[in-house]
């Protein structure tokens, strides 16, 4: 482990690298694989991945009072916000803006990660990941993604498994 070491000091800021080393310190025994097509859009990864789109973990940022939240979801979810702003009793929850997800937590939208953030933010995991024994997270590009347990995933991130689905 290299607890006294920044991700980003050991990383030299290459997204991948950022949640390979995090990964590593969590204890985590998969590895990243890469595709030459893009996992932009949950049906763009499920046909990269091989898995079907429910088994998809799509990581949403989130502002709830201006801080950060992850939100993470089975990809054909949708996220009720009122629900999140009544869990973090914020006064305003919103969707992070892609230029905002960038600079402040290195990372493309279409690419971002559950993991490897300069300081992990908030962490809620929709309960309907739970469903699956293993679902498929992005690896910090477009490219790049993991397979893990949605349990020792909320683990690894001190994530709170919640209901963030919007009904239909």
């Amino acid at each position: 482990m290299n607890e006294g070491t920044p991700l980003s000091k050991r990383t030299n800021g290459d997204p991948v690298e950022r949640v390979r080393a995090f990964l590593a310190d969590a204890g985590y025994q998969g590895r990243i694989h890469f595709s030459e097509e893009t996992i932009r859009t949950v049906e763009d990864a499920s046909r990269s991945v091989g898995a079907p789109p429910e088994e998809i973990l799509k990581t949403l940022v989130l502002l709830a009072d201006d801080k950060p939240v992850i939100a993470l979801m089975s990809g054909p979810n949708r996220i009720d916000l009122k629900k999140v702003k009544i869990l973090l009793k914020a006064r305003k929850v919103s969707m992070a803006k892609a230029e905002w997800v960038l600079d402040h937590l290195g990372f493309e939208v279409g690419g971002v990660p559950p993991v490897g953030f300069p300081t992990m933010p908030c962490a809620l995991v929709d309960e309907d990941l739970f469903r699956f024994e293993t679902v498929w997270a992005a690896a910090g590009t477009d490219h790049s993604f993991f397979p893990v347990n949605p349990g020792q995933l909320t683990g690894y991130i001190g994530g709170v498994k919640a209901d963030l689905k919007k009904e239909s």
